[in-house]
């Protein structure tokens, strides 16, 4: 169904963008089409892509290497190599061990359940 109209699309500024997920099912933006971006009289900026879950995995993928990258240079000095900060609250709450001890209370948890068993 239509939820947004032409009225609808009408009455917003210039630049506004507008994302219709249901394009492939005939829509919920009136004057939406599919795999098109539509831009109105008015400048505002109508997208109908298909397929959105292919788009968004390789946005989260390079987002996801973006950060781990940064988290692996945190935890890198050029000089030492390898340089744990145990008082960085990141460092602490990815680090499971430390001296031969389980540090992460979800993993000591589930190491108690793996010993219960």
């Amino acid at each position: 169904p239509i939820l947004v109209t032409r009225e609808h699309v009408a009455s917003m500024k210039p630049g506004s963008v507008l994302i219709d997920l249901a394009v492939e099912q005939g829509g919920n933006v009136e004057g939406s089409e599919l795999g098109k971006v539509v831009v109105t009289d008015n400048g505002v900026k109508i997208v109908g892509h298909a397929n959105y879950p292919s788009r968004i995995a390789e946005s989260a993928s390079l987002l996801y290497a973006k950060n781990l990258l940064a988290l692996l240079q945190s935890l890198h000095d050029k000089e030492k190599g390898i340089a744990l900060n145990w008082d960085d609250e990141i460092v602490k709450a990815i680090a499971l061990t430390r001296d031969g001890q389980v540090v992460h209370p979800a993993f000591a948890d589930a190491v108690r359940e793996v010993q219960t068993v």
